[in-house]
């Protein structure tokens, strides 16, 4: 058996000196902060047109179903043709997807329809963009580096996240709503020169490359048999079922309608829990295989306890805590399952296993976004809240118990002779 290479903190810095991936790494910062100043924006804007959460969640839906029907499609690209040109293509549409919303704002023509179809482009181009950005990092860095890289991407994608839900906040305060869309499209700028200068990918043996154009059931073939691998997209469709829907779609609603905050607050609400995420992302470096089950467990049962107290959370800073926590548990364990997931995969299908790791996530989203705003509209936002964490809780920690043997065995390829290389591990978005 292979010797595993176990990451530290010095390999995460070592890999900021690979061109490539530090220019990446600082266009995908700025280009993520501004994305987020959407996000936040976006979601505030909702909530200046109406009091409804189902609507919030129909939002979601609109953005969530293009992804669902085209994220294999997306993945199954990102495998045969130039990540490059598909990337460059995904911004180009979102700048002018931000330019039109900020334009609809600052004329006050904006209504819910116009998000609504808005949100289905955005949808179509995330199908492309996320399983190749998630499938492009191993091709920028050394093998020895990868889970540093993965670590390292995960951390300024949250990082990112709580910086641009603040600045979103104090930008719609100071300048009004349109300013955080203008913004996102300026920081698209960032992530272009970024791409533009990407070397292209090595071409491998043309036994690979026949294989990278085969079709996408391969990418559902080869999870479904591998157990540690379908364990854990259970696991994000659960996450993604549960208690995504209230992070990113209820929270500004909770803000306003439970806590009484205004736009500042709520964006300083959001930011908070991208703490928890960095740090959490950054845990990773280091963290011997046999810990990972047993580390995954204990997120699950402070994720559940985090949800179970917001919907108790007498207070701005009380709820801010309990973010600050939620987040450390999803954002350890959701890069704990893509790195089980992606170590594992092939590197002729990691597209497309990309694309069905991002299923699992974003195929789940739309409709439990529906189904959580649904409920919370019937019976109240605190006990929706409460039914959401008890259920995430019971289905995690179960399938955590069921598998946790083989989620903490190695990789298939670290099994074989010392002159095959085993498969790297891909950054997720």
């Amino acid at each position: 058996m292979s010797a595993e290479i176990r990451p530290s903190v010095g390999n995460a810095l070592g890999v900021l000196r690979n061109g490539p991936f530090r220019r990446y790494i600082i266009g995908s910062a700025i280009s993520d902060t501004g994305t987020w100043m959407q996000v936040m924006a976006q979601a505030w804007v909702m909530t200046t047109l109406t009091t409804s959460a189902f609507m919030l969640g129909l939002a979601q839906l609109c953005s969530g179903l293009p992804m669902l029907a085209l994220t294999m499609v997306g993945g199954s690209a990102a495998d045969k043709f130039d990540k490059r040109k598909i990337l460059l293509i995904t911004q180009y549409v979102q700048i002018g997807i931000a330019v039109s919303i900020g334009l609809l704002i600052w004329t006050k023509h904006i209504a819910i329809w116009q998000v609504f179809i808005f949100a289905a482009i955005q949808g179509v181009s995330n199908s492309f963009e996320m399983p190749t950005l998630s499938a492009l990092v191993p091709e920028l860095v050394e093998r020895e580096q990868f889970q540093s890289a993965i670590s390292l991407d995960r951390s300024v994608f949250h990082g990112s996240r709580m910086v641009g839900f603040s600045l979103a906040g104090i930008a719609i305060k100071t300048w009004g709503m349109a300013s955080a869309f203008f913004a996102n499209a300026v920081s698209f700028v960032a992530l272009i020169i970024a791409i533009l200068s990407l070397p292209p990918r090595r071409r491998g043996t043309a036994e690979e490359e026949e294989k990278r154009a085969s079709g996408i059931k391969d990418g559902f073939r080869y999870i479904a048999n591998d157990r540690p691998s379908l364990a854990m997209l259970v696991l994000i469709a659960t996450q993604s079922l549960c208690i995504f829907p209230i992070i990113t779609v209820m929270m500004p609603l909770y803000g306003r309608l439970i806590l009484h905050l205004g736009a500042d607050q709520v964006g300083y609400l959001m930011g908070a829990s991208a703490v928890g995420s960095v740090v959490g992302s950054l845990f990773l470096i280091g963290l011997p295989r046999e810990k990972r089950v047993p580390l995954m467990m204990i997120n699950a049962a402070a994720v559940t306890v985090a949800i179970f107290g917001l919907s108790r959370a007498p207070s701005f800073y009380v709820a801010t805590g309990l973010m600050i926590i939620n987040s450390l548990g999803l954002a350890t364990n959701f890069g704990l399952c893509s790195t089980i997931v992606q170590e594992r995969a092939p590197d002729y299908l990691r597209g497309r296993v990309s694309a069905v790791f991002m299923l699992s996530f974003v195929g789940m989203v739309p409709f439990a976004a529906l189904g959580v705003t649904g409920l919370s509209d019937v019976i109240g936002m605190p006990t929706a809240l409460v039914i959401a964490a008890v259920t995430f809780g019971v289905i995690t920690l179960f399938i955590l118990g069921r598998f946790r043997r083989q989620c903490c065995e190695p990789p298939l390829s670290e099994a074989k002779p010392s002159g095959t290389p085993a498969p790297p591990v891909a950054a997720t978005v």
